[in-house]
């Protein structure tokens, strides 16, 4: 989650608390029984929908996508296009040596399947199975949250009928009434807190994240395509862009003629640049250099 969203919400969680000590009696909206009605049953059902071992991986996913940081489609460019000019000046074995420098597991096996020779339709192949079923478990996961959402509101339901049920048996008595009153509404509350504000955005979150994480991992895979095909570098500069905003397209071929003077600079010869669209005007720049 990014600063401002923890600000955002840090903010927006306070002013929904504060709505409820402006009645005056904020006490009232804390009731166990009703918080142990709604919670036991969300856990019953929970554990007898999934596995044990499926209810930690779903909890496990939402920390993830909120506690890490996410790779920007632009850096993920960047990246794609200072291996594509390494592969030309260096060799495409360079890359075996440069695997730590991808910002994903996927863009790790990518060049893993790069290095080792695999062809292009092996590698779509490879990538786009990993992409299927990365999908599917992402999925699994939205889909638990999704459960519990649709669920939470119908233990509330629950919690308010056994309130209903105790102030009825206790009708002739005014502290049994009082007693069950809190627990028929104050369960209904807590299963649409629990369903709209805590499960419902996990879900969604998820379901972002998985959108992003697979825009993502096409870009990384048309990159490694191009790279195993030895693709002009420029051309393969304009087919990344096409993957990112306008804005985010601003200045990317002054960075790969950034990046092609840096190798160039180590190789300390003009190396291949005469393969590269505006080669001629790379080679001025790094002799102006």
């Amino acid at each position: 989650m990014g600063r401002k969203n923890l600000i955002g919400v840090v903010t927006s969680l306070a002013i929904f608390a504060c709505s409820f000590l402006l009645t005056g009696a904020a006490g009232a909206y804390f009731n166990l029984a009703a918080f142990l009605v709604v919670i036991s049953g969300l856990c019953a059902a929970m554990l007898i929908s999934y596995p044990v071992k499926h209810v930690k991986n779903a909890f496990k996913v939402a920390r993830n996508v909120y506690g890490n940081g996410r790779t920007s489609a632009e850096e993920i460019v960047n990246t794609l296009l200072d291996l594509s000019v390494k592969s030309k000046v260096d060799g495409l074995l360079s890359l075996e040596r440069n695997a730590n420098r991808a910002t994903s597991s996927f863009m790790k096996n990518g060049l893993c399947l790069l290095v080792d020779n695999y062809k292009e339709e092996e590698i779509r192949e490879c990538l786009n199975a990993e992409m299927a079923f990365f999908n599917l478990r992402r999925q699994q996961s939205e889909r638990f949250f999704q459960t519990l959402a649709r669920t939470a509101p119908a233990f509330g339901v629950a919690g308010s009928v056994i309130g209903l049920i105790g102030l009825l048996m206790g009708i002739n008595d005014t502290a049994v009434i009082l007693k069950n009153i809190p627990v028929a509404f104050i369960s209904t509350l807590y299963g649409l807190i629990l369903s709209h504000l805590i499960f419902s955005p996990i879900a969604e979150n998820i379901n972002y994240s998985t959108r992003e994480e697979l825009l993502n991992q096409k870009l990384v895979l048309e990159g490694i395509v191009a790279i195993s095909k030895e693709q002009n570098s420029y051309k393969l500069e304009r087919k990344l862009a096409s993957f990112l905003s306008p804005s985010e397209r601003e200045g990317k071929t002054e960075t790969l003629r950034k990046i092609t003077r840096k190798y160039i600079q180590k190789k300390n010869q003009p190396v291949e640049l005469a393969d590269m669209d505006g080669g001629e005007e790379l080679a001025k720049a790094h002799e102006a250099a």
